[in-house]
């Protein structure tokens, strides 16, 4: 995952407000890991993106 390269395309800004701990755990994540917080969240925001398709409009083909 490390060798993945994240934020490569055009970037655009999102400020949000969320749980302290939340951004706690994420500068700890970062600096455990040395991987940006932009880079973090953005796994994160992917991988949720990925398991609700549906919130996009999207429904999931199970064969």
């Amino acid at each position: 995952m490390k060798s993945q390269k994240h934020n490569q395309g055009e970037l655009k800004e999102l400020k949000v407000n969320i749980e302290k701990d939340i951004v706690d755990n994420f500068e700890a994540m970062s600096k455990a890991t040395d991987i940006p917080v932009d880079d973090l969240v953005v796994i994160a925001l992917k991988r949720f993106k990925a398991s609700h398709g549906d919130y996009l409009g999207k429904t999931v083909q199970i064969d």
